[in-house]
């Protein structure tokens, strides 16, 4: 099934190893928010919930911090938490990071942040309705949220085997865009632009490559389990955030010229997130 991280998050900690897939998928992202940022001059910034779709959670901001901005987190695990805090310690970078339970509540004044963010994380809100209301509440000049392109051909296979019952936590209906479009119009947001990202030239498999090769070995063969292996060529931007890796944003953009070129019909079978930037 589906959207692994749920399962393994914990495993992108002893080793920060995100894969290629979610390496590109960070510096779109941060292209993505930093043009935001610039136009927008924000002083602070939330982003909740804060728990990614693959790899190291809770990290997504790490740019804008860098840039001077304040950067607010929330989670609804305490132990992740503590990971994230962890991480942006080995940033050396200031974090404010709360618990949310349930996310139908933003314990922040009116207006009092300047951009709203979200991830691929919506399906993890109890109540879409009641989350959407506190977020416009709380941010005054930007929300931008993406979620996973539920066109795409990757998506639909990760998809497989779900069940509300085997994954109670997710709510996989509060990422339909219409719906979100829907309710943040209904608190007078409009969107001012929207489109698919994070298209490279492989497919939407929610994971590392290794484990997605394991995964499907372990349905043919029958074998004792083995211990995982540790990567011998380790693939994060952590490095690139601690200044250790400054050729890491060029080596992904490589691929950027598929991302650009791709028409927007193929796009929508083959990227992997669709955002939608929405303002007052």
């Amino acid at each position: 099934m589906a959207i692994p991280i749920i399962n393994s998050w914990q495993d992108y900690y002893p080793v920060a190893h995100e894969g290629l897939g979610s390496s590109y998928e960070r510096i779109i992202l941060n292209r993505l928010i930093m043009r935001l940022y610039e136009a927008g001059d924000y002083e602070n910034a939330l982003e909740t919930p804060c728990f990614g779709f693959t790899g190291i959670s809770g990290i997504n901001l790490a740019a804008l911090a860098q840039s001077g901005c304040q950067v607010m987190l929330e989670d609804h695990d305490p132990q992740r938490a503590a990971l994230i805090r962890k991480s942006w310690q080995q940033l050396d970078l200031p974090l404010q990071i709360r618990l949310n339970p349930r996310y139908t509540k933003l314990d922040y004044p009116d207006k009092s942040v300047d951009f709203g963010f979200n991830f691929s994380a919506l399906w993890f809100v109890h109540s879409l309705p009641k989350f959407i209301t506190e977020l416009c509440r709380v941010i005054r000049k930007d929300i931008l949220i993406c979620v996973p392109n539920r066109d795409g051909i990757g998506f639909k296979g990760q998809l497989k085997g779900y069940s509300p019952e085997e994954y109670p936590e997710l709510y996989p209906q509060h990422i339909d865009p219409r719906s979100i479009a829907w309710l943040m119009r209904r608190q007078g947001w409009s969107i001012v632009k929207q489109g698919y990202i994070d298209c490279p030239p492989w497919p939407d498999i929610g994971m590392s490559k290794e484990d997605f090769i394991s995964q499907k070995l372990r349905k043919n063969i029958t074998t004792c389990e083995q211990p995982k292996k540790q990567p011998e060529n380790p693939l994060s931007i952590m490095p690139y955030y601690q200044g250790k890796d400054p050729d890491f944003e060029r080596r992904m953009l490589r691929l950027y010229p598929f991302e650009l070129l791709a028409p927007r019909f193929f796009k929508r079978i083959w990227a992997h997130h669709y955002f939608m930037h929405f303002q007052p």
